[in-house]
């Protein structure tokens, strides 16, 4: 027995505490942990990597000196909108000067072989991003023809590519951004004036019409500029194979309007913005007492008002469906069974828990922030981000709308279910980004995240080195399983991984479906099935927590609802491959159609749009802002 194991027991049979006899609090150490240790305290082996237990008094001494480290999720980003250039076009070739509009009546000052013929092309001033400008110069620089121009100015096929870029705004863009005015030409004007003219309107309008189909496939904001949190790769779009499309058009207006995406979730959206632009106005904004709560058989005066923002908010579904208690309802304070079933349809719709009780939840969506102007700004938004995912989203993909708490299963393009999850809190916020489902992993270990490990576990283990051992969990250094006690929570956690294995009290639950990506992301079940109950689940460290996890194993490995139980019932850790991946987008948006096709709006629970009206609002400076 050692000389601390003695002083242990004297303590306890004395009434000494052990920091009495030197033993620090900050090693939390226990007459059991003495007994337990294969070899005194003095005597323990120092692992590869690892520097030695400091002795007893020092751990206090090096928790003031060094506090424990923090580990910091991604950063927002000040957008950064991409630039203009002046497109080069003093290399051009010069189409009048060569003669190529000879023919179609336009009259040259100079030909070919004049030295002296005045530059045209070298004459346009015009800017365009720089990807587009280089299109521009590598086409005009070996095609003598011009596009948008005939002998008698402007052709038909320029009016028909203005008048499609003035409704830009209609799918989300804006139309300030393709602006080209006509050419305002003085007809006493000399021949060399009017053909610089008409030479800067051919490129300008060119410029306008490739950033228009760019912006419309890929979207005009660079998600990955905005935060750590996106992760998209940016669309490619061929932008010389395009405009050679373009030059043989002879319906410009129908193959630009096919650059827009057509799927149901954008032409949803496309529909509502329609709609709330041609809206004159919304009524009156309805206000409800603060501190309101309205249970099913109270009587409040406050009813009536909660009834008329569900005739002003709730959708035409809604009202369709309790048309006779709307049509009856006298403003009478007392909450009958029929405004109960009205209040629970008006709370499904909105992503709310249907139990008929108005709260914060129900009052914030009857009277905040959602007037056709803020719906309008969220649609832009969504529009927006929309261009970032798949045109076509597939024919089977599961889909995670963090904004509104959930995730649907899609098959055959159509809705198969839908599930409440549990995302991200604010200050573990889940990923905006798209991958493919692979695994589905029953009775699953979890390996915890280093950033648990620093933030959450490490104070607690610099003062009961123990914390983890006590509690099951599974600790190696460098691919050796140790003790807790034995890893030096001073030092680096680098090589330190930590594990807790496959328990009812596992914090994956029963299984965890998994799409490999570098945020270390995926779907799971939990214990903690009450947090289902709230209305607000930002409250994850960045995972989706599933509400039916069998429902969704099984629908992504084809199989039954039985057979999961059955792999779960088995006790085994064990990884199935789905049969074949399947897309999942892990988005992002405050206003969304649900599978009506009906757009729903929902809180912005990471204020994420407000940084993405910042980086339209720097795309529209950068875009008005030549050289």
């Amino acid at each position: 027995m050692t000389f601390k194991t003695k002083a242990a027991l004297v303590a306890l049979m004395t009434g000494c505490t052990l920091p009495t006899l030197g033993v620090g609090t900050a090693d939390a150490m226990t007459l059991m942990d003495l007994f337990r240790r294969k070899k005194p305290v003095e005597e323990m082996q120092v692992l590869p990597g690892l520097e030695p237990q400091a002795p007893a008094a020092a751990p206090r001494e090096r928790a003031a000196a060094a506090p424990a480290p923090r580990v910091t999720g991604p950063q927002y980003y000040t957008y950064k909108a991409e630039a203009l250039r002046r497109i080069e076009t003093d290399k051009l070739v010069d189409p009048l000067v060569t003669g190529s509009l000879q023919a179609g009546g336009v009259t040259t000052v100079s030909t070919g072989s004049d030295a002296t013929a005045r530059p045209l092309m070298g004459a346009v001033n015009a800017y365009a991003p720089a990807e587009i400008a280089k299109v521009i110069e590598d086409y005009y620089g070996r095609v003598d023809t011009l596009i948008w121009v005939d002998g008698q100015g402007p052709n038909a096929k320029a009016r028909a590519a203005l008048d499609l870029l003035s409704k830009a705004d209609e799918i989300g863009l804006n139309s300030a951004d393709y602006r080209v005015d006509l050419p305002a030409i003085d007809p006493t004007a000399d021949a060399a004036t009017r053909e610089t003219a008409l030479v800067s309107f051919e490129i300008r309008l060119t410029a306008a019409v490739l950033s228009y189909v760019q912006d419309t496939v890929r979207g005009r904001i660079d998600p990955n500029r905005i935060s750590g949190y996106h992760d998209f790769a940016r669309k490619p779009v061929n932008l010389a194979g395009k405009l050679r499309v373009i030059a043989a058009s002879n319906d410009i207006a129908a193959y630009l309007s096919t650059q827009t995406p057509s799927g149901p979730e954008f032409t949803a959206l496309r529909a509502e913005l329609k709609r709330l632009s041609e809206r004159e106005g919304e009524s009156t904004r309805i206000t409800i007492a603060p501190g309101t709560l309205l249970k099913p058989g109270m009587s409040d005066p406050e009813l009536a008002n909660v009834v008329a923002g569900i005739r002003q908010k709730g959708s035409d579904e809604l009202k369709a469906a309790h048309a006779a208690t709307l049509a009856t309802y006298q403003g009478t304070p007392v909450y009958t069974p029929d405004l109960v079933a009205l209040v629970e349809g008006f709370q499904k719709e909105n992503g709310l828990k249907p139990d008929g009780v108005v709260g914060k939840a129900s009052i914030r969506i009857l009277t905040g922030g959602d007037s056709a102007d803020a719906k309008i700004e969220k649609l832009r938004i969504a529009m927006e981000q929309a261009r970032w995912l798949p045109a076509d989203l597939g024919q089977r993909y599961v889909f995670i709308n963090q904004p509104a708490y959930t995730v649907s299963y899609h098959d055959k393009g159509i809705e198969q279910f839908q599930m409440g999850v549990v995302v991200g809190s604010k200050s573990n916020q889940t990923y905006f980004f798209e991958d493919e489902i692979q695994t589905v992993e029953f009775n699953p270990y979890w390996g915890v995240p280093q950033s648990i490990i620093i933030n959450e576990m490490l104070p607690k283990l610099r003062s009961d080195p123990g914390y983890l051992d006590r509690l099951g969990y599974q600790v190696e250094v460098g691919g050796r399983a140790v003790s807790s006690y034995d890893v030096d929570w001073y030092g680096s956690t680098k090589g330190v991984s930590v594990r807790q294995p496959p328990s009812d009290d596992n914090a994956l639950g029963e299984l965890k479906i998994l799409f490999p990506n570098a945020h270390a992301i995926y779907m799971h079940d939990t214990p903690s099935k009450s947090f289902f109950k709230r209305d607000m689940r930002a409250l994850s460290h960045g995972c989706v927590r599933l509400s039916d996890p069998r429902r969704m194993a099984a629908a992504v490995l084809g199989t039954s609802v039985e057979d999961v139980a059955k792999q779960i019932a088995g006790g085994r850790n064990k990884g199935v491959t789905v049969p074949q991946r399947i897309p999942i987008y892990v988005s992002y948006f405050t206003a969304w159609p649900d599978k009506t096709g009906t757009v729903r709006y929902f809180d912005d629970v990471y204020d994420r749009d407000s940084y993405m009206l910042k980086a339209m609002a720097a795309t529209d400076k950068a875009r008005r802002t030549e050289g």
